[in-house]
């Protein structure tokens, strides 16, 4: 037997560890899908747009958005992946969840729509896919201190699941979660950028998602988020 070859197969694989680009590398967080992968055939772009859709299109009433103790994690969700979202603050939720469910969690996010006005005095609104970008990463660009743990274990380079969304469609329903003066309802189009984490299917039993985060828009404008939910699946 050729001593020599095990040294040299593990020279090789020290090599490509260290030269390869972060990203390309062996997932560093147990749980948790690395930035760079495709789950269920999607990229985290292309699930980030579908997490701002489930969030646009969702009824004020339970919202996922709101503390207003009608929250349900049920409503709305299908499939293989379900979607987290939080109030800002500081809030505990336990929720139960089917096994084989992975889950798509938004830590803190910006996004920008054809229904919000770009500009005031008079409204007015623009679909243009780089509008709507520029004002959402002009927003998200605010976003400070991001954490994310799982089971006590936290997610490595969190920068590197901050993503920027493909322009996509939604119908805002009436009342709509971001009603305001000049906010519009109904179809429109958005872009988002912000920071996503996506869960693999967890073990049957509990689980502890803990993410935080702000965004720090100076002069004492903080908007904080602590979010603690205890996962339960079945």
């Amino acid at each position: 037997m050729n001593s020599h070859v095990p040294a040299s197969l593990a020279t090789l694989a020290l090599v490509a560890l260290t030269t390869l680009p972060h990203s390309a590398t062996l997932p560093l967080t147990p749980g948790v899908f690395p930035s760079n992968a495709r789950p269920y055939g999607q990229s985290y772009a292309e699930w980030s747009a579908s997490w701002w859709t489930f969030c646009m299109e969702h009824p004020v009433v339970g919202h996922p958005f709101l503390d207003d103790g009608q929250f349900d994690v049920t409503t709305g969700q299908s499939g293989n992946v379900w979607f987290l979202a939080a109030p800002f603050g500081t809030h505990t939720r336990t929720v139960t969840i089917p096994r084989g469910t992975a889950l798509c969690v938004g830590l803190l996010n910006a996004e920008w729509s054809s229904l919000e006005p770009v500009s005031v005095a008079p409204p007015t609104y623009s679909s243009d896919p780089a509008v709507l970008e520029a004002i959402a990463t002009s927003t998200a660009d605010f976003i400070t201190n991001v954490t994310c743990t799982l089971d006590g274990v936290g997610v490595d380079n969190i920068d590197d699941y901050r993503v920027v969304s493909p322009q996509f469609s939604f119908t805002a329903p009436d009342p709509w979660i971001f009603s305001a003066p000049d906010v519009l309802t109904g179809p429109g189009t958005a872009v988002a950028d912000g920071y996503f984490v996506i869960l693999r299917p967890l073990s049957v039993g509990q689980h502890v998602l803990h993410y935080s985060g702000e965004f720090d828009f100076g002069g004492g404008a903080l908007f904080p988020l602590d979010m603690t939910y205890t996962i339960n699946v079945q």
